[in-house]
């Protein structure tokens, strides 16, 4: 199992993962372009995607799609609310032919080739979102953004992953102190709103076992963030949590908002 960051931040997100022949796409929300030159780099190209799976309608998720889908023609995977926010033209992607949407539910199973996907519902501010795991020979990843909170069912689906993509998405001292309106530091802060660092950190150490290997902090504030102290807040909480029970340290990196991020992999059983 493969798993690559195209972008991460709330400028725009997009995530490759994949495993033998198989290749997909997690959320499209920077240009068309630039994801075709980023599966390039990383020795694939868009033509071969199987699948965008979608968390949700935002525009940092989903505004690279139109031209992906119309391009190669490539499936698009989302819930039904999702759907038809996208359909309605909300997200403004221009015209996709409805063929390729396929509605999704949450708690369901998809299969692409070797890759078993989950959608897993979360609690964010969006019609129905969802995130995703994917198993492949004895190896699993997780990829959890954009939700305010978490609880035992998040727990349970990330458990058990070789590679977990988390978001850390703000420093709520940061947030708090910021130039942001009221309004919007309470969303954020709400339970439909994003995860902090502290919180990101406090799941990684949750679910920390002995085959978790790479920790990836994803979807990072621009304004209420530094890639520095969300590494920095979960480092110190995972480090600890690690030495207390004796297991081996995961690699932990922030995904690059601008660039793609290096490629982890986790060895099949």
């Amino acid at each position: 199992m493969k798993v690559c960051a195209i972008a991460s931040g709330s400028s725009g997100n997009s995530v490759y993962v994949g495993h033998g022949n198989t290749h997909l796409l997690v959320d499209a929300g920077v240009s068309g372009k630039r994801i075709e030159e980023a599966l390039l780099s990383i020795g694939t190209d868009a033509s071969k995607l199987q699948g965008i799976l979608i968390t949700h309608e935002h525009t940092d998720h989903t505004q690279g799609i139109g031209v992906l889908a119309r391009r190669y023609q490539i499936p698009i995977y989302a819930t039904a609310e999702t759907l038809c926010c996208m359909l309605k033209g909300k997200t403004n992607l221009g015209r996709i032919p409805e063929g390729l949407f396929r509605e999704i539910n949450p708690g369901d199973r998809l299969w692409f080739d070797n890759i078993m996907v989950t959608a897993h519902p979360i609690s964010h501010d969006a019609a129905n979102p969802v995130c995703y795991t994917f198993e492949a020979e004895g190896t699993k990843a997780a990829l959890v953004t954009d939700l305010g909170t978490y609880d035992d069912s998040i727990v349970t689906a990330v458990s058990e992953a070789d590679i977990l993509y988390l978001e850390a998405n703000h420093d709520e001292n940061m947030l708090l102190v910021g130039s942001y309106p009221y309004i919007l530091k309470q969303r954020i802060l709400g339970e439909r709103g994003h995860l902090s660092n502290d919180l990101a950190a406090r799941l990684v150490c949750t679910v920390l076992h002995p085959g978790l290997k790479h920790v990836i902090l994803a979807h990072l504030s621009k304004e209420n963030n530094m890639p520095e102290l969300a590494y920095e807040t979960v480092r110190l909480e995972l480090s600890e949590a690690a030495r207390k029970r004796e297991l081996p340290m995961p690699d932990l990196f922030v995904a690059n908002r601008d660039t793609i991020s290096k490629m982890v992999s986790a060895d099949a059983v």
